[in-house]
């Protein structure tokens, strides 16, 4: 089924003659069109892209069988009074966590009809379950990001910083051909390590240092995301003992996760090993997140989520344990959940690596 025609379900079942998409990526999901500025307006009647003259072109080319509307002097509420009385729309939706509230007053103020009707998720949520391209894409950018791993093993030397590492990982992400980051590149090491989401800096990496990566790329529009920890020369017995509970608690998490388990029954198995090895408090952040347009997506493996987990969903199994004035350790790989499984698209070496 094309995906308006999915929408234009939503529509009835909200009561709503028309819906305003305005999430980039769920512009992109319904339509194909990738451009940075527009509207997808899907009515019962009509599926069109609204933008201006720069994207007009690239929207005619990727939104095949979408009418293009390029606006004029009156903006967007001159293009879409157009629409919504041809239409005779006079409940129109709109993403409410996603439009800006300034774009919100204007249309509010400037647009003929009855209601603006905020809607929440319904939209986005049609992207949890991957398309097997899609499952394609993702597996092709999970592996550039285990190309890059490999290479940035030979790269990495003591007295590098912590930026130049970073630096060098983006690089070899779109050499090897991603069309871009997922995120800015994560280098932390040493005590930066115990910092989840450590921005890269001119610290130098030092003999003895954990070096914590995470790191991904888009493919046609999909991402990647993988974390890998190893450690500069030889480790110590704490820095082991650390790492090896980590990996066992993945392991474990990866030998769980299967279609039909909520999203917080998978996220235990992972914190039941870590707390019970004395380390609550040190895993503070969730067990994953799915992937798919965006690098954060829905549902999550976290101790709140009680979302079922299905089978095509894609999810990041990612433990961790994060120490104050030590350092720390997260292993992330990104899998595809199945009815009794899960297939794993990140292929890098998870044993302790020490440089």
């Amino acid at each position: 089924m094309d995906n308006y025609l999915r929408v234009q379900d939503i529509l009835r079942k909200l009561n709503i003659d028309a819906i305003l998409i305005s999430n980039g990526n769920n512009m992109r999901y319904i339509s194909g069109f990738a451009g940075e500025t527009g509207y997808v307006y899907i009515s019962h009647s009509r599926h069109a892209i609204i933008t201006d003259f720069r994207y007009t072109i690239q929207a005619e080319t990727e939104a095949e069988g979408y009418e293009v509307i390029t606006i004029g002097n009156g903006g967007y509420p001159e293009s879409l009074n157009e629409l919504l009385s041809a239409d005779r729309v006079s409940r129109l939706g709109f993403e409410a966590k996603d439009m800006l509230y300034a774009d919100y007053q204007e249309l509010k103020e400037k647009l003929n009809l009855a209601e603006l009707v905020p809607v929440a998720h319904e939209i986005t949520a049609m992207r949890r379950i991957k398309t097997p391209k899609e499952l394609e894409y993702i597996k092709k950018a999970e592996a550039i990001g285990d190309k890059v791993f490999s290479e940035i093993l030979d790269y990495i030397k003591p007295g590098m910083t912590e930026l130049e590492v970073a630096a060098r990982i983006e690089y070899l992400l779109k050499v090897h051909g991603g069309q871009g980051l997922s995120f800015p590149a994560i280098v932390a090491s040493g005590i930066n390590s115990s910092m989840p989401h450590a921005v890269p800096s001119y610290k130098k990496i030092e003999k003895g240092d954990f070096v914590t990566m995470d790191f991904g790329c888009v493919y046609e529009g999909y991402c990647s995301d993988m974390t890998r920890t190893i450690v500069i020369g030889k480790a110590s017995d704490r820095q082991k003992e650390i790492y090896n509970l980590v990996l066992k608690a993945q392991l474990a998490a990866l030998d769980f996760i299967k279609a039909g388990y909520k999203g917080k029954e998978v996220d235990k198995v992972a914190r039941d090993i870590i707390y019970g090895a004395g380390y609550e408090g040190c895993f503070g952040h969730g067990l994953g997140h799915s992937v798919g347009l965006n690098v954060h997506e829905n549902p999550r493996l976290s101790m709140l989520e009680e979302d079922i987990i299905e089978a095509g969903m894609t999810e990041t199994v990612e433990p961790g344990i994060y120490i104050k004035g030590f350092g720390g350790v997260r292993i992330e790989d990104l899998v595809v959940v199945t009815e009794d499984g899960c297939i794993n698209f990140t292929k890098s070496d998870k044993r302790l690596i020490e440089l």
